[in-house]
């Protein structure tokens, strides 16, 4: 086995603890990923030694770009770049792209190679397909784009919609008008939108009208002009409710679908998501982009789960084309 030995010089004894964490925490994290392999530091050196010397020195050379552009490191983080390294990727460019600053808290920035692609391809078309598994950031990012739009006067209007899909509990049997009764199925495009813009915000957009919520079945005969549009759990759509919702873009607007085609509750399980890439993926602006447990932002058990599911052939079926987006 060949022993490799690189040395990383970091710009700066400001630049360390933010690197290697408090207590090392960040370093023992690399070292755990990377057991063959010794890293020492010294100062603001770092010496590596073993046969993935070359893949850890990638890994600090992208934190330490990270640290030095100000991008304070968390547990997380730290391991979803030595993910995007082993796989050829550059954490620094994704993990600083900046998609919106909501009125408080932290930036809303992609987490993975993945959620970058999807936020890039929402950026450059006209509808974007964003298909994987729980716990990915399809509806977050979707309605961070949402409100960067708005703010940036490209849209008019924000409409969130959702199928109406009862998962064991009817929807007639629930109280109150016909509002209340499809709430519970808005609630977490709400609840994004209350994240991005603050309750407040989110109040004075419903009032102005410049942010509709509405049941897909809402959509029927309309021409959406100068908006832009949210489809989410698009598996429960039907063949049938996918064309009617693709129809309704009009001109200056833009739309986003997403789900998982893995959880089709609609009846029949004739879901209007499943295939449907093969039927229109060819059409020039519009891009599906497929996300994995790789792109899983939730607890890392979210990931393991999702992986359990498709190594028992539970998982999605790729595509022909899966990635061209």
């Amino acid at each position: 086995m060949t022993t490799t030995s690189v040395r990383i010089d970091v710009p700066g004894n400001h630049l360390m603890v933010g690197l290697v964490g408090q207590h090392d925490e960040y370093l023992r994290l690399v070292e755990q990923a990377f057991p063959d392999t010794r890293v020492v530091v010294r100062g603001n050196e770092i010496a590596i030694d073993g046969p993935s010397a070359n893949e850890v020195g990638r890994v600090f050379d992208e934190l330490v770009s990270l640290v030095a552009a100000g991008h304070p490191l968390e547990p997380a983080g730290v391991l979803r770049s030595i993910d995007m390294v082993l796989a050829d990727e550059r954490p620094s460019e994704v993990l600083r792209t900046e998609v919106l600053r909501p009125s408080r808290g932290a930036a809303v920035r992609p987490k993975s190679a993945g959620q970058k692609r999807y936020v890039d391809a929402i950026g450059d078309n006209v509808i974007t397909f964003g298909v994987g598994p729980a716990g990915t950031g399809k509806s977050w990012l979707a309605v961070a784009m949402a409100v960067r739009a708005l703010q940036a006067k490209e849209v008019d209007r924000i409409i969130l919609t959702r199928p109406a899909v009862e998962a064991g509990e009817r929807l007639g049997f629930l109280p109150g008008d016909l509002m209340a009764k499809v709430d519970p199925y808005l609630r977490p495009l709400y609840d994004a939108l209350h994240d991005m813009v603050g309750s407040e915000g989110a109040a004075r957009l419903l009032e102005r009208n410049a942010v509709e919520v509405a049941p897909l079945a809402f959509m029927r005969g309309r021409t959406l002009n100068s908006s832009f549009i949210i489809l989410d759990e698009a598996q429960n759509t039907t063949p049938e409710q996918m064309k009617m919702f693709l129809t309704r873009i009009g001109f200056g607007s833009r739309a986003v679908v997403t789900g998982d085609v893995t959880q089709v509750d609609v009846a029949g399980g004739r879901s209007g998501l499943a295939g449907l890439e093969q039927l229109i993926g060819g059409i020039d602006g519009m891009a599906f982009v497929h996300l994995g447990s790789r792109d899983v932002v939730r607890h890392r058990i979210v990931a393991d789960i999702v992986d359990a599911y498709d190594r028992a052939g539970m998982g999605p079926t790729p595509s022909a084309d899966e990635g061209r987006a």
